[in-house]
């Protein structure tokens, strides 16, 4: 049986994608937090990301939202897979306009938010989104 926390992120997931039936959340739990491992079509990979990680930023802070009211720490991954159900290479592929491309999973989404560091803003950005990367590695999986 699913936990909340696993159907709440599937119902937001799948509300994004084009094929909601390959959506699925698997649950993890070590001794820092709750991991949640978010495996979807490669086609919808980059929806569920969005343009420069926001789509996952706020994925992640709706379930930082849902870890306080459970005195819980969640931690998302979205797993990206091709076709034969290996983890796809991580290498960028390379696109006209970098503003135009689509996000790609694995893709370094520090050095996009480096690009636009022209505001105190994008920098804050930057540095939490490292910190964010940092736990992530941090896991041991």
């Amino acid at each position: 049986m699913a936990t909340i926390d696993q159907q709440f992120v599937e119902y937001i997931v799948k509300t994004l994608v084009n094929n909601p039936d390959k959506v699925s959340v698997e649950r993890k739990i070590d001794e820092k937090g709750v991991l949640l491992s978010l495996t979807v079509d490669p086609e919808d990979v980059g929806r569920v990301i969005g343009k420069r990680g926001i789509t996952a930023q706020s994925i992640r802070m709706l379930l930082r939202a849902l870890g306080t009211k459970q005195d819980a720490r969640f931690n998302l991954k979205i797993v990206n897979t091709d076709e034969d159900g290996g983890e796809a290479p991580r290498a960028k592929k390379p696109a006209e306009k970098k503003e135009d491309a689509p996000a790609e999973a694995g893709e370094d989404i520090v050095e996009d938010v480096e690009d636009e560091e022209e505001t105190g803003e994008s920098s804050e950005l930057a540095e939490k989104t490292r910190a964010e990367l940092a736990d992530l590695d941090d896991l041991d999986i």
